[in-house]
């Protein structure tokens, strides 16, 4: 099998490298003139650089799936939401549109568990089928590209899995963000400020992810023109303070954790766990 995949330098991306090269797999990754991959990586993959909207059509005719992880403005502040739409869906869907002419007939894309927003409120475990009711610019761009890569692949009668991927942590995640802050303050041995640390989520370690996104490039059971959509999760939901006092301690941390020390986001939900379908 030979995979075409976006964001391959990314935080997912560059763990499913890893993860793909070592099971032997051939990828021809698309990468941004200039840009490091997140992790180190064990083995370089068949590099190119440009970007979505270049013509990729000479690689796709040499590949059997495209794998896209890539997504515009990830993390708060998002961009516009005239922004994300483009970028996360109406050129995407360019790029597809040419993989298929190319002959490529099968697709895994990468969506956020965010997608479904406010219907988090509404169930204990989030299934797929839950209204989606994302409340910022990019969960409600990639709310909307869902509907819209699920109907083309009908439409153009193709294999295709739509990943919506909760809460996921590890090495190469964004600074700023909740485990790569703890850790940094539990190896400093300064204090770490949280909120009660109530939320529940399904926190998912990154290598796991890779692991999952590489079992799904078997699409031996699936139909043409059916596309899948999953949710993705460990199906083990904890706290947000049992998930920092898990890690304090495994860090062997010196300092304290001071929760309630920062209030709730305003709108927080605080419970957002997806419902994990068996395979």
């Amino acid at each position: 099998m030979k995979i075409f995949l976006t964001g391959g330098t990314g935080f997912i991306g560059s763990h499913f490298i890893n993860k793909a090269m070592a099971a032997n797999l051939n990828l021809i990754c698309l990468r941004r003139k200039g840009s490091q991959s997140r992790i180190s990586l064990n083995k370089e993959p068949v590099w190119v650089e440009g970007e979505l909207d270049d013509d990729w059509s000479a690689e796709f005719k040499k590949c059997d799936l495209l794998v896209h992880l890539a997504a515009h403005s990830t993390n708060v502040p998002y961009d516009t939401l005239e922004n994300c739409l483009y970028l996360n869906m109406t050129v995407p869907l360019r790029l597809f549109q040419s993989a298929r002419e190319s002959g490529i007939r099968k697709f895994i894309i990468a969506g956020t568990g965010f997608e479904y927003g406010l219907s988090g409120e509404e169930y204990d475990f989030i299934p797929v089928e839950a209204s989606l009711k994302p409340t910022m610019s990019y969960p409600a761009s990639k709310a909307a590209s869902s509907i819209v890569f699920y109907q083309w692949a009908i439409e153009n009668n193709l294999k295709l899995k739509y990943l919506r991927i909760f809460q996921i942590f590890g090495e190469g995640e964004t600074e700023q963000r909740l485990w790569p802050s703890l850790k940094k303050a539990a190896l400093e041995g300064k204090d770490y400020h949280l909120t009660l640390g109530e939320q529940i989520r399904d926190f998912t370690p990154v290598e796991e992810l890779a692991d999952q996104i590489l079992i799904e490039t078997d699409f031996s059971n699936e139909k043409n023109g059916v596309p899948i959509i999953k949710n993705v999760g460990t199906d083990h939901p904890q706290s947000i303070k049992e998930f920092a006092e898990s890690w304090w301690k495994k860090w062997n941390a010196t300092g304290k954790l001071y929760f309630g020390s920062k209030p709730y986001r305003e709108n927080e939900v605080m419970r957002f766990v997806p419902e994990i379908q068996n395979n």
